[in-house]
């Protein structure tokens, strides 16, 4: 049986990807409940940490833009602007 990553290591493809395997094993219905809550307990993990990626990768979204003086500043990205 091949080791799996540690979730805290992986990137968001891969942690996504992996997500999207196990969501479709669960859907077929063919597994042993056992195997089943293993499979519901990384999915949960996995979903932990995309949510937790896209969270960092958001505050890093950042924009400069002039200030009342014409200093270039950092502000946050105004999602609604795009």
């Amino acid at each position: 049986m091949p080791k799996k990553k540690m979730i805290e290591k992986m990137s968001y493809e891969e942690a996504f990807k992996e997500l999207q395997s196990v969501v479709e094993k669960m859907e077929s219905g063919e597994l042993p409940l056992k195997d089943s809550l293993a499979l519901f307990e990384r999915g949960q993990a996995l979903s932990g940490r995309c949510s937790e990626l896209l969270e960092e990768a958001l505050l890093r979204l950042r924009q400069l833009t002039r200030d009342e003086s014409g200093e270039l500043v950092e502000v946050d990205l105004e999602l609604e602007d795009m």
